[in-house]
């Protein structure tokens, strides 16, 4: 499983040209895109997509926010939560979780510890990604910067439903076949796609792997 988070560096027209290139070189990847272009790309392509964020909120008086709800209406398969960028409470971090959980909107949920790790397992979210906030951006891969705490992460995911992911600083091919091989079932990736000249690179390594 490969995420690709767009974060902010592409809009408008970017966007769709960017999930082109995603669809000619890896067609398995899935989207995470921001909410204003989420609609339409759902129209526009066979890939997944997911958005970046959903907001703990009921349907009605909830000004500003994007709630679950709007994401499945939108088409999404599911949604980033707890990301580094966009940190949340625990406690909007578990209610968020079962309502999604309630109408089957898949979470994979951004942790830097495994205590949180440990607290999130009864919840049940479709994935925990570990990442290293640190690490983010910077080109330092989390499988070879952090790899005795990978290796914890998936040992404590072993006997759980949730799907162990990895990102921060994933860029390579070679470091998505390192976080498989430590037993990860797939990464979060973003720079090495949306904020480069050439996302063709790693998204080739990534298709030779399979």
């Amino acid at each position: 499983m490969i995420i690709i988070n767009f974060k902010n560096y592409v809009s408008g027209a970017q966007v769709l040209d960017l999930v082109r290139k995603i669809e000619i070189y890896y067609n398995k990847a899935i989207v995470s895109v921001p909410f204003l272009d989420l609609a339409q790309l759902v129209k526009n392509t066979t890939l997944s997509v997911w958005a970046q964020h959903v907001d703990y909120e009921e349907v009605g008086r909830s000004t500003g926010s994007v709630i679950v709800e709007h994401l499945i209406g939108a088409g999404a398969a599911g949604s980033l939560l707890n990301h580094s960028e966009h940190p949340l409470t625990f406690a909007d971090i578990k209610k968020t979780i079962k309502h999604a959980n309630e109408v089957g909107l898949k979470l994979v949920v951004c942790v830097s510890t495994l205590a949180v790790v440990k607290q999130l397992l009864p919840l049940k979210p479709y994935a925990i990604a570990f990442e290293d906030k640190k690490l983010i951006a910077t080109g330092k891969s989390i499988t070879e910067y952090d790899t005795l705490l990978l290796k914890k992460f998936v040992a404590v995911m072993k006997e759980s439903e949730s799907l162990p992911l990895c990102g921060a600083g994933i860029t390579t091919g070679s470091d998505v076949a390192t976080a498989l091989t430590l037993g990860c079932k797939g990464v979060l990736v973003s720079s090495a796609v949306a904020n480069t000249q050439n996302p063709e690179k790693f998204l080739k390594e990534v298709a030779a792997l399979v």
